[in-house]
């Protein structure tokens, strides 16, 4: 028999079974094709400086007047703004007290010897433990220094009028009342959830329900704390999820915070309640999706409102203005809208539909495009080349001026292992260097998301594997797609390791055989074709894994001596790889685990005969 040139099809199914899946590819992780062939896929460098407080669920990137490059991050406990790779806290302050309001923070502090827990006096704080304070203006108490006592700290609620703070510095002696006259404290607004949770308990429902000190009938839903953001001109606009609408004024310090929309002058009739905040950027209308409804204090999920052109803080409707608010026909509650080329896509958790400004005296106009459709997150979907993808509750499905089931060869992988407790976590986000829409999700058996799955849209192919990221976005405003994990920035794709830490990969082939599994075949030896080009080691190495076996519902590596699984290295000058094995079909892996290892798949031969039926 002569050479085989084993060529695969381009990407990953896992809906069909190992064997049936003969010429194609089966499992994979960290992998991407390039022109219809898998490798490695980049890697990811640590961004920002100093730590982010929180779980960041999103990020917004725009540039200022003065082309500042500012991304905004939101988590559950802060609001950043990120320049130059500096985290900078903008978050909104709640209420602040200093000398001269009632309560008064004078000598608000207590120390007690040889302890670095700081008590504080200020009498209805109002704030929960958890929550950020900011002092200024402090001096040295108890040898604990003005330093350390000045900033931010997490606080412990011990009643109404007392809270608790740690520092670095154990107090030298015990001041009953100290700090001076002079103190600032801020209290930002209070913490959220960091993952979504589900109660029966007392208080989950209407209060009296049933008999003294019930719980709720059925599970009552209190979501992660999700931000939205956009850019309103060179300032920031900003809501969390059903919560109160702020603004950030753009400040090339970054030594403000954030404010409540309704407190700029001028504001009027301000929604106090809203799902999403959006700038409709050509006609400068600030638009609200779910929000309360005009002239009321009842939140409507289904309302669309919107401020008077350019300005953002006045939402009267008025003869002489352009505010004005609509009510989506149907479904019980909007969870997203996609800005697009000529339309903003609005999502409710039953119709899909299409928001378009009509510059007339309706202002705004909408439009049903599907019903029954799902989707699984208010961050599960998309915007490419003006082509709308989202992950729906069993399937994907994509709009461009009509809607439509995406075929996925990893469906029942992905929507039979999907933590959906927690869907609020999914995320999209674009790789548009790669022609990629990546979604990450949290497994089965996991709190957070921890797997991704990616379709290449020019392809029209999808692979998987394992990841965690919380927040994605590639923006092209900066160089490369970003995404937080834990309490950092990262540049994904850039190098071709985990941080500082090498990065697994690896692919492996269906079974394939000869004659459909009628006859045995006798290998002798592969030519493996891998290229290592933009490998940073200086001797890169990936192992190559032989899998034969017998019958396609046999475990690979049986007891039988022509039917070893076989493992070899391969490097750049690695010509021929000699192995001996007997067997009616077998697979190819190939994995890689080192630094600095860089790797594509090409079309290998196999040196073997047909060897007998039997």
């Amino acid at each position: 028999m002569t050479m085989q040139k084993l060529q695969f099809k381009p990407g990953v199914n896992r809906d069909q079974t190992n064997y049936s899946g003969e010429g194609g590819f089966y499992e994979c992780d960290k992998i991407r094709f390039r022109s219809g062939f898998p490798q490695k896929i980049g890697g990811w460098k640590k961004y920002t400086i100093s730590p982010i407080v929180g779980v960041c669920r999103q990020m917004f990137t725009w540039i200022t007047a003065s082309s500042d490059n500012v991304q905004a991050l939101g988590t559950n406990k802060r609001l950043y703004v990120e320049s130059g790779a500096n985290i900078y806290d903008i978050t909104p302050i709640r209420i602040t007290y200093t000398h001269s309001t009632t309560p008064s923070t004078d000598n608000c502090i207590k120390t007690a010897i040889g302890s670095n827990v700081v008590t504080v006096t200020i009498n209805g704080f109002g704030s929960n433990t958890g929550d950020y304070v900011g002092f200024y203006n402090v001096t040295t108490v108890g040898g604990i220094p003005a330093s350390e006592l000045n900033g931010y700290h997490e606080l412990t609620k011990v009643n109404a009028d007392i809270f608790t703070f740690t520092t670095t510095t154990a107090a030298t002696s015990t001041v009953a009342a100290g700090g001076g006259v002079t103190i600032i404290a801020e209290f930002e607004i209070s913490i959220g959830p960091e993952i979504t949770t589900y109660g029966y308990g007392w208080g989950a429902s209407v209060w009296g329900r049933s008999t003294w000190g019930s719980g709720s009938l059925t599970p009552i839903k209190v979501f992660q704390r999700d931000w939205f953001f956009d850019n309103f001109d060179s300032d920031l606009v900003a809501n969390i999820r059903n919560g109160v609408p702020y603004y950030w004024t753009f400040n090339p310090l970054y030594t403000t915070h954030a404010v409540r929309l309704d407190s700029l002058l001028g504001a009027s009739d301000v929604p106090l309640e809203v799902t999403q905040l959006m700038v409709s950027q050509g006609d400068k209308h600030l638009l609200a999706f779910g929000a309360t409804d005009y002239g009321s204090i009842d939140f409507n999920p289904l309302t669309i409102r919107w401020s008077n052109q350019d300005e953002p803080q006045n939402w009267t409707p008025l003869v002489t203005n352009s505010a004005g608010f609509l009510k989506v026909p149907r479904g019980s509650r909007i969870i997203r809208a996609i800005p697009t080329r000529q339309e903003t896509v609005v999502f409710t958790d039953a119709t899909l539909n299409s928001l378009q400004f009509l510059g007339t005296d309706q202002v705004f106009g909408i439009t049903e495009l599907s019903d029954n459709i799902s989707i699984a997150s208010a961050r599960a979907c998309i915007a490419v080349n003006n082509v709308v993808y989202w992950m729906g509750n069993d399937k994907f499905y994509a709009y461009s001026g009509s809607v439509a089931t995406l075929p996925c060869t990893l469906r029942n992988h992905v929507f039979n292992n999907i933590n959906f407790d927690q869907a609020d976590q999914i995320i999209c986000g674009s790789n548009e260097g790669w022609n990629e829409v990546w979604w990450i999700y949290p497994t089965a058996n996991s709190q957070t998301n921890d797997a991704y799955v990616i379709y290449n849209h020019l392809e029209k192919i999808w692979y998987y594997g394992s990841i965690a990221r919380t927040a994605w976005n590639d923006s092209p405003l900066r160089q490369y797609p970003q995404a937080v994990n834990g309490e950092y920035v990262y540049n994904q794709e850039q190098g071709v390791d985990d941080d500082t830490l090498p990065m697994a990969s690896f692919i492996t082939t269906s079974d394939f055989d000869i004659v459909d599994g009628e006859q045995f075949l006798l290998t002798k030896r592969i030519l493996p074709d891998i290229d290592f080009g933009g490998s940073s080691a200086e001797n890169p190495t990936v192992l190559m894994t032989i899998k034969p076996r017998n019958f396609s519902g046999s475990a690979y590596n049986t007891t039988q001596p022509n039917q070893p699984v076989i493992e070899n290295t391969v490097d750049t000058y690695t010509d021929q790889v000699f192995l001996r094995a007997r067997a009616r079909q077998m697979g190819v892996k190939i994995s890689s685990s080192d630094l600095g290892v860089q790797w594509q798949l090409g079309s290998p031969r196999l040196d073997g005969k047909p060897d007998g039926k039997r």
